[in-house]
C-alpha cells in the first residue's frame, strides 16, 4: 500500500485549507476508506473533527455513487431479462403445441437462477447476507472488506439502494469516528 504514504506526504505539502480535501479524496479509496483516510489526516497534521468528517464524506460519497451505478445496472439487467423472458414464452405460445423455440435451449443458462456460475465469495457473502441482513453485513463488513465492495454487492444481491446507503453510512460513520477519535487522542497525547 504505497498509497497511504504519498497521501500523507500530499497532506503536508499542500496548503492547510486544502488538506481535508486530500483526507477526502482518500477516503474514497477502497482498503484506505474513511478510517484510513481520518488517521491519514490526523497524523499528517489535520483537526481531527475536520479530518473524521473529511474521511466520512470522501467515503460515503464513492459508496453513494457506486450504489447508484450498480443499482441502475441491476434494474436494467433485470429489467432486460424479464422482456426477454416474456417474448420467447409469447413465442411459444403463439406457436402453438408442440413447439420448440431452439433460442430458448441455447440461452436458458443465462436466465437460471442457479446457473453454477456463482463465485464460492458470492456463495461466502450469500450466506453472511442471510446470516446477519443488511445492517450486520454493512456494519461488520469493513473489518473485511471495503465498504465499496459490500455496498456494491449489496446493491447487485437486490437490497435497495435507500436501505444500503443508510446502512453503510452508519458503518462508515460509526468506524471512521472510532478510529478518529482513537488516533486523535494517540497524537494528541504524545504531542
Amino acid at each position: 500500500m504505497d498509497l497511504i504514504p504519498r497521501f500523507q506526504d500530499l497532506v503536508a505539502q499542500v496548503p492547510e485549507f486544502v488538506q481535508p480535501l486530500i483526507v477526502a479524496l482518500a477516503g474514497a479509496v477502497p482498503f484506505i476508506e474513511g478510517e484510513g483516510a481520518a488517521v491519514i489526516g490526523v497524523i499528517g497534521g489535520v483537526h481531527p473533527v475536520a479530518a473524521v468528517l473529511a474521511g466520512i464524506a470522501g467515503n460515503f460519497l464513492c459508496v453513494l455513487v457506486l450504489v447508484t451505478l450498480s443499482s441502475r445496472t441491476r434494474s436494467a439487467i433485470v429489467s432486460h431479462r424479464r422482456s426477454r423472458a416474456e417474448a420467447r414464452d409469447a413465442t411459444r405460445v403463439g406457436a402453438g403445441p408442440g413447439a420448440h423455440d431452439e433460442s430458448a435451449d441455447e440461452n436458458a443458462d443465462v436466465d437460471a437462477p442457479e446457473s453454477g456460475r456463482k463465485t464460492a465469495r458470492w456463495v461466502k457473502f450469500q450466506r453472511a447476507l442471510d446470516r446477519y441482513g443488511v445492517p450486520g453485513v454493512s456494519l461488520l463488513g469493513p473489518l473485511l472488506l471495503p465498504t465499496q465492495f459490500t455496498a456494491t454487492m449489496l446493491t447487485a444481491s437486490g437490497v435497495a439502494a435507500r436501505r444500503v446507503l443508510f446502512w453503510q453510512g452508519l458503518a462508515i460513520i460509526g468506524w471512521t469516528t472510532l478510529l478518529g477519535v482513537v488516533v486523535g487522542g494517540v497524537v494528541h497525547t504524545v504531542a
